[in-house]
Parts: C-alpha cells; structure tokens; sequence
C-alpha cells in the first residue's frame, strides 16, 4: 500500500478541478478513502493508517494462532514462592541489607547459639490465648531477643522460600537503603547482644556469646635489660587480620602475633629497672573459642584519595586450621574446620554485595547464601571459583593462584569463620519452642491462604483469556466492511480491544468529531470502517458512542477542505498580482487602509490560516478509548491564539477602531482590497474615508498636556535643588558643617525616584511625597544612631558580614540643607520631618558637642532589632564561608591580606565605641518616655530596605584560601571532612582558628563556634603521621546500631 501521504494527496487530487459547489457524493467518499482496496494478512507488513479497510497488524497476530494458557496472565506459579525440600529458607533484600542476611545465616546455623537464644524466656505469653495464638492480632517481638527468636524459629519451619527481615531491621536502627560497613556491623551486633543475654537467668543463655566466640590474648612486654615481662589481657571475639603482602592465612597470623622492638624514643619504661630500656612486645593468644571469627581487613583508608578503599588481593586459606603453634599452652585440641566464607562482590569499599557461603552442621552440605536465592553445592564441596569471576577486573588484576585439594584462596572474602573440631556429632535435636511453632504455623497458614487466592486469580485470568481468544477468533472474521452497511471505529480502541493486558473501555468517538458532530475528514488517518454487524455486538458489549455511520460522512468539511486546497493552489499567482497591485500608484484617495505589517507578511498568515481553516482541526486532538482530551489545555492555546494578531489587526486601537498613527498603515486599491479579502474574510475593514479613534485623538491630546506639564514641573523642581539633584556639596555627619546647626533627613529612595523623574519626565512619574516613614519605627522612634549614619561608620559596615540595610543609615538616608527643606516642604508632600540639631554643652569648654535628633531614638526597637539581626547570622544555610591554609607557619599579615583581619562577628556597639572627640553619644541624652514600650515587628521597615540597591559585599578571595558551603548547624567535624577534601589534610591535621580563637571541639556547632556567612577561617596544617587505623576511625561511618 502506498505511504500516508500519497494516500492523502490521492483523496483530494479531485479538488484541482472541481469547484466547492460541486462535490457530489462521491467526492465525499472518495474523501473519506470509502472504496480504498484493505489489505490481506501475509502480504502487508504493518498497518496502513492512512487506509481505513486496513484491519493488519493492529494486534490480532496473538489471538489467531494457538495460545499458551500463560499468556492469559501475568501471575507467578505461588508454588515458585514454597520453600524447596532440604532446603534453607532465605533472606529479603530490603535495599542494601544484603550485609545483614549473610550475619543471619551464619548465626543461625550455629546450633549452639540458636539453642541458647530458643531458651530465653518471652513477653510473647500476652499475646497467647490458653488455646494458642490470638487471631485478631498479629505478633510483634518486642525486644532483639525475640527478634531473633522468631527469626530463627520461621528459618528453621516456614513453607516460605524466604521470608522478610524488616521487624528485626527495624529494630536495631539500620538504615535499609544505605550499605553499611558489614565487619563493624559484626561486632557491634556481637556486643549488643552479649549485653542483652547477660541479664538472662539461665547460665546456658547468659554466657553462650563467651562460650561460642570470646578468647582471650594478652600483650606480653619483655626488658631486654632485667628479663620483666609485664602482660596485659584482653578478651577477644575476632582477630583482625592485616593482608597487605601476604598471600596465605597462616602468614597473616603469623604477622598478627610477630615481636615488635621497642627502641629508641620508643623504649619501654621497665618499673623493675626504673628506667627506659629496649625491649620486645608481642600478642600471645591465652584460649581460643568454639567458633573463631577471623577479620580479613579489606577495606583500609587510602590517604592520597581521603576514601576507603578494597584490597583485592588473593589470600589462600585451608578446610583445616591447626593453631597449636600460635597458643601459649600446648596440648590442647585447636584444630579448627572452615564452616563459613563471607564474600563481597565488587571493587568499591562503599558498594558492592555480600554473600556468604556456609557449611550445614548437620549433613556437611555447603551451601551459598545469596538474599532470597539460596544453592546447594555439589559433593559437599566449597566452591569460589565463581564468586571469583564475578568480580570486576582492575588494571593491576593478578591470576588465580593454583590451590591445592582442601584449600581454597579468593580476592573478595572478607571474614572467615572457623569451627573447633570435635570427635563427637552436633547435637541435631533443636527444636523450636511451642509458643514459637505456634506462631510458624500460624504464617505458614497465611502463605497457603495466599497459594490458593494467587492459583484461583490464575484460573480466573485464564478463563477470560479463553472466552477473550473465542471472542476475537469470531468477530475478527466479520470486521471488515466490504460493500455492506459499515461505520467507523478508532484504530486506538481497536488495538486496545485486542491488547490483553489493558481492560476494555467503552467507545469513545467525540475526539474524533468536526464542528458539525460528525467524522472530521482529517481523522480518518486514526479511523478504521468496520462492518455493521461488529460495530453492533462492539457496541452491546462495550458500550459508547456517537456511533459513526455513512450519515456521519460530514459533507461541509470536504467542501470547506476543497475551498481551502484550491485557494492554496491559487495563493502564488495571487501573491504577484497583490505586488503588481501595490506598486502601481492609486488615483486620488479612494481605497482602503491596511496595516503595513500585515502587508508584509500577508501570504505567510494566509497559508497558516487556511492550514488551520479546515473545520478547526485541532479542537479534537485529545485520546480516544475513553480518555477525553484536557479543556483546560485547550482554553489556554486558544487564548494564545487569539491574543496573535490578525490580518489587519495590526492598526486596530484599544477601541477597536482605526488607529491615529498613520506610519503604520497604507491605502490600497480596490481589487487589492478584494483579493485579500479572499483569503482574509473575516479581517477588519477601513475604507479611506473612515476617520480615526475620536477617544484616541482625546487621550493624545491629553498625553501631549501631561508630557508638557511632567516637563515643566522636572525643569521648576531642578532649578529649586540644583546640588541635590547633581549630588554636590552634600553636608557630612562626620564632618559637621559649621554654618548649620541643624540638618534635615529624607530616605535616599525618595531621592533616588526624584532625579529619575527629572532625568526622563516623559518616562517617569512625579514624585508627590516625601515618605519619612520607612525611616521610623512603628512607635514613630528613629531607627538610626547618629554613628551609623555616618559614612565612615558605612564603610565599616560593608567590610564586615552583616546586612547593610539593618545595621547602617547611611546608605539608606540623605542629609539635607535647610535651605533645601524649605523648598522641599514647598515641593512636595512630607509626612514625617526627621532632623537632627547640634548644640553646645557646658561653659567651660564650648568645643563640646552633643547630636539631638527628632523624633528621639526608639532603643526598645533597635535593640529588638539587633538582636534578631544576630538571630539571623546564627541560623543561615548554605551559606559560604573561607578556609585560607597558613603555609611555612607564617602569619596573615594586615597589608598583604586586609580582609583577613576583619572581624565578621564584630557588633555595632563595639564599632559604635570610637568617637570623635568632644562628641558624646546621642543615645545617652535621650530618655524612653518613661515607661517601656512593647516591641512589635518591623516588617514595614524591613519591606522598604528590600527596595534599596545595596553595593556588593562580596569577600574577595586571596591565594591559599578556598571558599565552602555550609550551614549553622553543622558540626565542625563535618566541616574538617570538608577541609579535608579541598586542601588534602586529613583532620586530624588540622588545626582551625577564626579571629584568634583555636576551634577544637568537634561536636560543637558552627553556629554555637561564631562562624557566621563571609566568616575567614585560618588553617594550620601539621605534618602528616603514618598512622593509618586513626584516619580510618576519623570516617568511620556510623551505622546507626541502636546508638552503637
């Protein structure tokens, strides 16, 4: 079948030589593409939409051949959820806590351990009836005991092939989506449960975390002069194993257990000598556990990067271990038999997965244990032969070394567990306790219930697949039309009949209607014509509607498409005769106005009309198959539209009239007129004898008055305050004019709007009014002091971190001449008179001065003022402060680094203490009013300080000094982390100071330590030490073991 488009230009090639007054009926279907040729399944590939007899490729492939009973659902067999005969039961993943199902298993496959935990006695008896468990509520452990208990209990008994860890999760505090490191993990957990079974009755229970996994070494000190050995001993639950250079297990003891001299600054202080003498150091190991943990350390900080990072080196390891030779005391049994590896996928110390590979007590079996999915090993063999090939591959990869029979080596496992060979068989008779079997039962009796509602909802699901299959086997044979009654149905709701897994919604035809209700030519590419006698059994079983029969075949539209088609057509030689038109020159004036804008692009405005002419084609562009299109949508397009102009609409007034302006139009003939008019029917028409706007003729005139007037009253205004406006000879509060005593305050905004109104009075608005106002409290109190309308105190001001708009004046207000302020109250309207006197005090000394201002300073309000501007330098967020690196323990000198040297927590009383002399404080010679006012906020003063242009305050950065984000309430441990990574000192090397004070205390707050915004913090870094384990405590990140 031929493309789309050749199918579109095919059902309208007639309309080149029939007029729109003469499309007969078969025009109209010839249109609507009636009598097209459908395809034949086989031959056509894909579906024609361009064809509305093409019924291929619309999904019917699935439902024609014979079908799988499978396809008819998407629900699992529930059986692929029961746990497998001989079988263990697994673990969910419930993010990132695949760490903590591999420390599950181990330790349930302790026997001894889960023994001891199945003894503990339970708060479970409120929750049992004296016939068993209670029904209407579900069972939740309250305490890490019966956690585990119940854990244990559902892995030992549950149908389940896995079942989920949460409660248990949960109540120790992880964070399920962030992985956390597994070995800190291990003996946090070990601990925290070693202090819960302490408090056990039972001795059995109380000491089996000691019994099952605490030895006991010591740290033997031998003089080398006397022969003293000092020992000290330490309980133990794993030995921590360094890997670095070593290939096998037992040489990683041995390095673990090797001598280390004591020389030199290093020498030992011997008590029996009384001196400092050489000697030799060393871990003897006194006992060893049933079950010894052994810490594989991978994962070790690299100092160049400030990250952890894995050590993926090979480390061999055998079935069997003999530790006779690493214990103090001979004799005893200490041959231990491997029974788990933990594994960790990946190269990342931060990411990764963990497995663990476990030994079964019980059979011998190995088995890997792998969150939900858990594997049998063949021939009760460990195998890590595949765990090894996982593994990402690094540039410095080495090879596989061979392993001998009973050995074993791997780049990914982390710990190894060992068991304390033993002549007699483990005890196999653990058994779960009644009240924990009961409550087993009870969630084995809940997944059955889900086995059978999951098998029914498969029966059911297959069941409407076959009646569906029957359904579309019948009426698939019947859909196409041939010459027989037809109607038209969307392509969409067709392929959604047909798509399985998507219900069926009855038919929805209105997105596909012209403006006269019926099939809008345009949407028969997304229609398909179906017989009559599937559109009445679509329609009874489905439901919706309009139906779209022959009647619906909209006769308007193809006659309005065919006078838009042949205007196209038509549209090139209309547009030369147009210009020939227009450059001919008219006589005399008659003709008719068009704007020239229009004229000039008239034949593109044309073609987009007439493209969006045919029967408003895009009021129906919404979905079909029951999903209506959005109004809302299409009201903002229209009014989008409609606010683009029209042909013609370009000299139109506000008033809708003929616009005054005559630039922007132009008179034109006649038959240009009438030719445009063809195209542009509905556009405005004004013939050359239609006068312009008689209420736009009115406001010009009235503009030009205004224009007149705005410029006479800039002129008068700026010849009254020449110096004010031209900022010349200003009076200086720091430097108090001697021909004066006494000055007069505007706010610098009024003079700011002032001079732009001189400047361009055409442009601008008069200023009426003097708004003091803003410059006063709510009490009608001064916000000011005199210091801090001073420019001097202005400059300070903009050194320092604080906001200009709330600790100074000066910027904010402007000093004005007496002479000036009789001319301004004369001007303009001046709400508040704001002015400050100076007068003489005392005989003696007549130099002396005071500064009284009216109205009086408002203390309650500034001080309420000052002390929520310190709120706000104590609360910030992200906010950037500047980290500058002492080199060579030279010091920051004031002439070579300025800014360094300003104080950013400096307060304005402390700025306010230096004063000219034989000048007193304003602030002292004005009283209260008596009693003390209640404070209020300020919110009409902080609004007009918004409106001020304040100048950049910005610190400017000097060599060796970073700039941070951080926030108040972080802790200056997290801004040393940060140090750390934009200078490389480690934390422990630095040393931070801010204006002199040392800042040491690491859980202290920034905000409590005074580092407020623009703040420069000194650092002071010392020599790097090798000491590798403190950095690594320095990131230890903490994972949140209930507090641990």
């Amino acid at each position: 079948m031929a493309p789309r488009l050749q199918l579109e230009k095919a059902a309208w090639r007639w309309a080149e030589t029939v007029r729109p007054e003469e499309v007969s009926q078969e025009h109209i279907e010839t249109a609507y593409r009636i009598w097209l040729e459908p395809c034949i399944r086989g031959v056509c590939r894909r579906n024609c939409k361009g064809n509305p007899n093409c019924l291929v490729g619309i999904g019917e492939h699935i439902w024609l051949g014979e079908i799988d009973e499978n396809s008819f659902h998407n629900i699992d067999d529930p059986n692929c959820e029961r746990r497998k005969k001989n079988s263990f039961v697994g673990l969910t993943n419930l993010g990132a806590t695949c760490y903590v199902n591999t420390f599950l298993q181990v330790w349930f496959l302790n026997l001894e351990l889960r023994q001891a935990l199945y003894l503990c006695p339970s708060t479970c008896s409120d929750y049992m009836r004296g016939d068993g468990v209670q029904e209407e509520k579900d069972y939740e452990p309250q305490t890490i005991c019966e956690h585990l208990q119940y854990l244990f209990a559902l892995l030992q008994n549950s149908n389940r092939r896995y079942i989920d860890p949460s409660g248990f999760v949960k109540a120790l505090g992880l964070d399920t989506g962030q992985q956390q490191d597994a070995q800190e993990f291990s003996k946090l957990f070990m601990s925290l449960l070693e202090d819960t079974l302490s408090k056990q009755k039972n001795p059995d229970v109380q000491n089996i975390v000691q019994q099952q996994f605490c030895g006991e070494y010591a740290y033997v000190t031998v003089c080398n002069q006397c022969g003293r050995e000092s020992k000290l001993s330490s309980k133990f639950y794993e030995l921590e194993l360094n890997i670095q250079g070593h290939k096998q297990l037992t040489d990683c003891i041995s390095e673990f257990l090797k001598e280390e001299k004591l020389e030199g600054d290093n020498r030992y202080f011997c008590e029996n000598c009384q001196s400092k003498q050489n000697a030799t150091r060393k871990i003897r190991l006194l006992s060893l556990p049933c079950t010894l943990n052994l810490q594989l350390m991978r994962f070790v900080f690299d100092r160049q990067t400030g990250h952890k990072k894995k050590l993926n080196a090979y480390i061999g390891f055998s079935e069997i271990l003999d530790m006779e030779p690493y214990v103090e005391h001979k004799g005893g049994s200490y041959v231990y038999e491997l029974s788990a590896v933990l594994i960790h996928r990946g190269v990342s110390a931060y990411s990764g997965h963990y497995i663990a590979h476990v030994k079964d007590p019980q059979s011998g079996e190995w088995y890997k244990f792998n969150d939900e999915d858990i594997e049998k090993m063949e021939g009760k063999k460990l195998q890590l032969g595949i765990e090894e090939d996982l593994a990402e591959p690094s540039k410095s990869q080495t090879r596989r070394p061979k392993c001998g029979k009973g050995t074993h080596c791997s780049r990914n496992a982390y710990m190894l567990v060992y068991r304390l060979q033993s002549q007699e068989k483990p005890n196999t008779t653990v058994e779960v306790p009644a009240f924990l079997q009961e409550l087993v039962d009870r969630d084995n009796s809940k997944f059955e219930e889900w086995c059978v509602e999951m098998a029914e909802m498969r029966k059911q699901s297959v069941d409407k697949g076959k009646a569906k299959h029957e359904e579309v086997k019948e009426l698939y044979q019947r859909l196409p039309a041939g010459a027989e009654p037809y109607e038209f149905v969307s392509l969409e709701w067709l392929q959604k009949w047909l798509d399985e897994s998507t219900p069926t919604k009855p038919i929805d035809n209105h997105a596909c209607l012209c403006s006269h209700d019926k099939l809008h030519p345009d949407k028969i590419s997304i229609m398909k014509r179906i017989s009559e006698y599937a559109a009445d059994i679509f329609y009874s079983r489905y439901g919706g509607g309009p139906r779209l029969t022959v009647k619906a075949l909209c006769k308007e539209c193809v006659v309005e498409r065919c006078r838009v088609l042949r205007l196209k057509n038509q549209l090139n030689e209309d547009y030369k005769m147009v210009n020939n038109l227009l450059k001919a020159t008219g006589k005399g004036n008659d003709g008719f106005w068009v704007g020239k804008s229009s004229l000039r692009s008239w034949r593109q405005l044309a073609l987009e009309q007439l493209d969006e002419q045919d029967g408003d084609v895009d009021q129906s562009n919404g979905k079909m198959n029951g999903n209506t299109f959005n109004k809302d949508e299409s009201k903002e397009e229209r009014k989008e539209e409609e606010e683009e102009l029209n042909f013609n609409e370009d000299i139109l007034c506000p008033h809708g009239e003929l616009c005054i302006s005559e630039n922007e139009r132009r008179l034109v003939s006649k038959e240009a007129w009438s030719k445009l008019q063809q195209y542009f029917p509905k556009a405005p028409e004004f013939p050359s004898y239609r006068e312009c706007c008689s209420q736009c003729k009115i406001l010009e005139r009235e503009g030009e008055e205004n224009e007149a007037l705005h410029k006479m009253i800039a002129n008068e205004q700026k010849t009254s305050l020449p110096n004010l406006f031209q900022d010349k000879n200003r009076p200086c509060l720091s430097n108090w004019p001697e021909d004066t005593d006494v000055l007069y305050i505007v706010s610098q905004f009024f003079v700011e709007e002032w001079r732009k109104f001189v400047r361009k009075p055409t442009r601008c608005s008069p200023v009426s009014s003097v708004g003091n106002s803003a410059l006063l409290c709510p009490h009608g109190g001064l916000m000011f002091t005199f210091a801090s309308m001073t420019k001097e105190d202005s400059k300070l001001l903009q050194n320092s971190n604080v906001i200009g708009a709330w600790r100074g004046g000066a910027h904010l207000i402007a000093l004005i001449w007496p002479s000036e302020w009789q001319m301004i109250q004369k001007l303009f309207v001046v709400d508040h008179i704001i002015k400050i006197t100076r007068i003489e005090v005392g005989d003696v000394n007549p130099s002396e001065t005071q500064y009284i201002s009216e109205p009086k300073l408002c203390l309650d309000c500034r001080e309420g003022l000052l002390c929520q501007q310190q709120r706000d330098l104590r609360e910030y967020t992200q906010a950037t402060i500047y980290v500058h690196k002492v080199v060579d323990n030279k010091k920051v000198m004031k002439d070579s680094a300025p800014e360094l040297n300003v104080s950013s927590s400096e307060t304005e009383e402390d700025k306010e203490e230096a004063k000219p002399d034989g000048e007193k404080d304003p602030d002292f010679n004005q009283s209260n009013g008596g009693t003390k006012r209640q404070k209020i906020s300020h919110q009409n003063y902080i609004a007009y300080q918004k409106q001020v242009i304040r100048r950049s305050m910005r610190h400017r950065k000097v060599r060796g000094e970073k700039a941070l984000l951080v926030s108040a309430n972080q802790t200056l441990k997290e801004l040393k982390i940060q140090i750390m990574h934009a200078f490389s000192v480690a934390p422990f090397d630095q040393n931070l100071s801010i204006d002199g004070k040392i800042l040491s205390d690491d859980c202290a707050t920034l905000g409590t330590l005074g580092v407020i915004p623009e703040s420069v913090i000194l650092l002071k870094a010392d020599e790097p030490i090798a000491d590798y384990a403190a950095m690594d405590d320095v990131m230890q990140v903490c994972t949140g073991l209930l507090g641990h």
